[in-house]
């Protein structure tokens, strides 16, 4: 469910040859090369990432979550992203990021009984519980993510569906390592199907 890259390093994982990651060149024009590596992986969940060979460059371990939603269950969802999260920190993550929609679900596969002109009652009260699922930002769930970026000393970078009113935007949420809220972006375009579930954001929400 984790993948954890270090900036310096060799790339690994569990069911691909080693890779290290070479860059060439002044900072402005560095080349980024893939390259066999013989470093053996320590733990098939972390992946090294090798970007200067300079020892003195400041590094920093990032976190890749790939894991899915409780489904129409929010709690749960928080309980396993923090479950997640301390894992992260415990093999010395200070950046943290889990997928698209995390918290609230992409749901995948899912019409919600939508066809032009007409929506079944059943994708009506599936529409209901995807709703209900949704969080409102700022809120409790905010909160509690922030308790969390603060407990486990991490940066955090979570996808989640947001409430606003009857309109849901899908979001992602940004805390600093002190536990502090920093801001979200919602997407700008969502696409396909996404659009009658997902209303449309814009650059106003990213803070710069």
């Amino acid at each position: 469910e984790l993948s954890t890259s270090t900036i310096q390093g060799s790339v690994t994982a569990s069911s691909t040859p080693p890779i290290s990651i070479q860059i060439e060149g002044s900072a402005g024009e560095r080349k980024m090369a893939l390259v066999p590596t013989t470093t053996a992986p320590a733990d098939p969940i972390f992946a090294e990432l090798e970007m200067a060979a300079d020892s003195s460059a400041p590094v920093v371990r990032a976190t890749v979550v790939q894991a899915s939603t409780v489904f129409y269950d929010t709690p749960a969802t928080l309980d396993k992203a923090e479950r997640l999260i301390a894992e992260a920190a415990s093999y010395g993550a200070q950046l943290v990021v889990f997928p698209e929609a995390f918290v609230g679900g992409y749901p995948r596969g899912s019409t919600f009984g939508v066809t032009i002109g007409n929506r079944t009652a059943k994708g009506r009260e599936e529409f209901r519980r995807y709703h209900a699922s949704a969080i409102d930002v700022p809120g409790p769930e905010v909160d509690r993510l922030a308790t969390m970026a603060g407990k486990y000393k991490v940066y955090l970078v979570i996808g989640v569906i947001e409430r606003v009113g009857y309109t849901l935007h899908c979001a992602v949420l940004f805390f600093d390592s002190q536990g502090h809220y920093l801001g979200k972006h919602r997407k700008i375009m969502p696409t396909a199907l996404e659009r009658t579930i997902w209303g449309f954001g814009n650059g106003s929400t990213l803070p710069v």
